[in-house]
């Protein structure tokens, strides 16, 4: 047994499989001719994390087919890892190698880099971490100039800081985002760029006050807050939200409020439901919004998310299920249309294909960017 093929010769061809079944998935909804934005073929993978694999003195990096989970596959090297994962990979292992005290019970590597070059690696343990280890780590830390992270159970240990901080221009601006350990980030910071890129030119003129779910660490939200006058976003996870409001400020960003609330509380406070305490200096009665910006779980949108998105005279949705999408697009056809289609490769040499839709309301007048 291998490991997948990550061969540049066949990206093209597997590309184009993926996004044929796309047209094919949603060729009832009428939809437009994809734009197909394009990873890097090789180091594209901001993220990523193995097994430890102990065999005597020797330490390695190790995968495991789901297919056969309990065979393992030892490697030296990633070709999808960003290049500060890749020069860290074969260091790493040299130090735990020569250090009993970083090597010791140690289960699982997991790496978190930036286009920007910064490096955080998180290091788990079957064994309670002790002044030993911080020392060692310390050295590590400092010869691999990254920010190192120790875990064992109901243990973390942070030698240096625990989150990296991202940077990227896009359309004439610098963005900066600070990323925290454990939370979510995109996998690919190439597309990630390009979704971004994409999103800002179908909400171009649209104006008005957008509505934001599932806004994260606010990637999109610092992206696209320019383009409206009020954004209102939303997000449950509470370090996403303090990151969130990180990189509002640190980009400048002033029009947008944050409340940590989840999708269908947000769908029932501007359906006129109950009263919501983290609402109480909230004027929903003052936005107008015109454009709901969605990018949800696997599991898409619920119903009554969906409910609410028919009163949208727009819709940008990005999608890491078409299954799903697709399932509630076949809820909003009634009402909105598909006015343009995306197909962001995020995980080259997987069936996997990340997808951007914008939907407009049926009979809506056109809009600045599609006039």
């Amino acid at each position: 047994m291998s490991l997948p093929s990550f061969d540049p010769a066949d990206y093209a061809a597997q590309l184009a499989a993926k996004v044929d079944r796309y047209r094919r998935d949603f060729a009832a909804f009428d939809l437009p001719e994809p734009a197909v934005f394009e990873s890097a073929p090789l180091a594209y993978r901001l993220r990523a994390e193995f097994r430890m694999w102990h065999d005597g003195a020797r330490v390695d990096y190790a995968m495991f087919d789901p297919a056969e989970p309990k065979r393992v596959l030892t490697l030296d090297a990633f070709p999808p890892a960003a290049a500060p994962i890749a020069a860290a990979m074969p260091r790493l292992r040299e130090r735990l190698m020569a250090s009993e005290a970083l090597k010791r019970k140690i289960f699982q590597v997991e790496f978190l880099a930036t286009l920007s070059g910064e490096l955080m690696i998180s290091l788990v343990y079957h064994r309670p971490l002790d002044a030993a280890w911080q020392a060692a780590a310390a050295e590590l830390a400092a010869d691999l100039d990254a920010q190192i992270i120790g875990r064992s159970r109901k243990q973390k240990i942070v030698v240096g800081r625990d989150w990296l901080l991202e940077a990227f221009e896009l359309d004439g601006r610098r963005l900066t985002y600070k990323q925290i350990e454990g939370s979510f980030t995109q996998p690919n910071g190439g597309v990630n760029r390009q979704m971004l890129g994409w999103a800002r030119a179908c909400a171009a003129g649209s104006g008005g006050d957008l509505l934001e779910l599932y806004c994260g660490n606010g990637n999109f939200t610092v992206a696209l807050a320019p383009l409206f006058d009020r954004v209102l976003a939303t997000e449950m996870s509470k370090p996403s939200v303090h990151a969130a409001h990180f990189n509002l400020e640190a980009n400048g960003v002033a029009n947008v409020t944050m409340v940590r609330m989840a999708s269908d509380e947000i769908s029932d406070a501007l359906a006129g439901g109950r009263e919501y305490r983290r609402m109480k200096d909230v004027d929903l009665a003052g936005y107008r919004f015109g454009t709901l910006f969605v990018d949800p779980p696997r599991s898409g949108l619920d119903a009554p998310t969906v409910e609410l998105a028919r009163g949208f005279e727009r819709i940008l949705y990005i999608s890491c299920n078409p299954q799903t999408l697709q399932e509630n697009v076949a809820a909003l056809h009634a009402t909105h249309e598909i006015a343009a289609a995306a197909a962001f490769d995020q995980f080259p040499y997987t069936h996997h294909l990340e997808c951007g839709l914008l939907l407009k309301k049926r009979g809506a007048a056109p809009t600045q960017e599609s006039a």
